[in-house]
């Protein structure tokens, strides 16, 4: 099947998905809940495929991302009962009122149609999307990357063959299994047919999508994501949290890449930082105000100040203070999470007001960027964008509205 006739058949199914029930949505949820349980050795012998040839190409964090267990089939398949058992957003009358003239007007909730998602590596974004994409009544394409191809495949067909069966139209999940560069291309230019497309994945990526798409983007930033600690911060919470936002997770987007210090407190907390960072194979680097500090640190690069590692590496620099730190987030940062350690409310207002960001934090982890973590489900990605949805993208977030507008015969004057 050609790529424009895929489309077409998504956007087909996008109308009939529109009217399909709630109760409809949950069973096939569950249903694909349960098939991913039950072919788990299938998805796991497709997985190993992947490992096995991604082996000597990717780093250790990648590799991570790209692996599937036996627990992240369990997590998968939670999460679609967890999307199941939440409500519908489909048809919620947001707003209405009457006219003067008799008009009753609606602005009802209702899906956006047909959503494009093109993400790299981790297989359980094939799952997530899946399920988000349909509970809000979208049917959805996608088109993961080559490194997880087998995976991709596998739970695309289990889960639309699960779906399917429990009544929902055909070609509403649609995996597109080419790995040729020239796909992307196509996709992107089918308007007509696609109404959104989510970028997952590196900078790299979503700025070409960004660049090349004349299909509406929701951009799923980098997380180039910095942690500035104040001259009053906390002692005791410094080191757990600048260990559990660089090391948790380091190839997740909302894991901390750079570290901002405060001069004044600089020369008492940094030393114990780096051991603590390099306790967990963290590489170090540093400002030259920082190397003053510890002369063992590498020194960093202006490249380093825009650089997304997703890797055990930090970047550190010392800074004059809370308008200082700000001033350098803003300018460096990738509009995704940030957090200052500060146990003075003037500066943590000021850091939260003036830091632009989807989430900001006052001593916290940046790791809590995440739609479950923050009490709103799950998510398709984090925007960080200003337009249409920002931060974590959930399933209202995957909806759009439109006016239904009742009369008896008015006419305009």
């Amino acid at each position: 099947m050609s790529l424009i006739e895929t489309a077409k058949r998504a956007q087909e199914a996008s109308n009939k998905l529109a009217g399909v029930s709630s109760q409809i949505k949950k069973k096939a949820l569950l249903a694909m809940s349960d098939a991913i349980e039950k072919n788990s050795g299938k998805i796991l012998a497709e997985n190993k495929k992947d490992l096995d040839s991604a082996k000597g190409k990717l780093n250790e964090a990648l590799l991570d991302r790209l692996k599937v267990t036996e627990k992240t089939i369990r997590e998968m398949a939670l999460g679609l009962r967890q999307i199941a058992g939440m409500e519908d957003p489909v048809g919620e009358i947001i707003e209405e009122k009457s006219m003067p003239n008799g008009l009753a007007v609606k602005k009802v909730r209702v899906p956006l149609g047909v959503v494009l998602v093109i993400y790299e590596s981790r297989p359980n974004v094939t799952v997530d999307t899946a399920g988000l994409a349909l509970k809000a009544g979208n049917a959805v394409i996608l088109k993961g990357g080559s490194d997880a191809i087998n995976s991709n495949k596998m739970l695309a067909k289990i889960i639309s063959d699960a779906a399917c069966s429990a009544g929902i139209p055909e070609n509403s999940i649609t995996f597109i299994d080419s790995t040729d560069r020239k796909s992307v291309d196509a996709l992107l230019t089918m308007n007509r047919y696609i109404d959104v497309v989510i970028p997952r994945g590196s900078n790299k990526l979503i700025q070409y999508i960004v660049e090349n798409s004349t299909v509406p983007v929701i951009e799923t930033g980098e997380g180039n994501c910095h942690l500035y600690i104040d001259e009053d911060a906390d002692r005791a919470i410094i080191e757990p949290i600048v260990i559990n936002a660089k090391t948790q997770r380091p190839g997740t987007c909302n894991s901390i890449e750079k570290l901002l210090v405060h001069k004044k407190i600089a020369k008492e907390v940094l030393p114990g930082i780096v051991r603590a960072l390099r306790k967990h194979n963290v590489e170090v680097i540093g400002d030259e105000q920082a190397r003053k500090i510890d002369s063992s640190l590498i020194p960093a690069t202006e490249k380093d100040w825009d650089t997304e590692y997703l890797d055990l590496k930090i970047a550190v620099k010392v800074v004059d203070n809370v308008d200082d730190a700000i001033s350098h987030i803003n300018e460096h940062n990738t509009r995704h999470s940030e957090s200052i350690l500060s146990k003075n409310a003037e500066n943590v207002a000021k850091f939260m007001n003036q830091v632009n960001a989807a989430a900001v934090y006052a001593n916290a982890s940046t790791r809590f960027t995440d739609g479950f973590q923050l009490g709103m489900g799950a998510e398709i990605g984090i925007s960080t964008q200003k337009l249409h949805a920002r931060g974590p993208m959930g399933i209202k977030e995957l909806t759009t509205y439109k006016l239904e507008v009742f009369g008896k015969g008015q006419v305009r004057q």
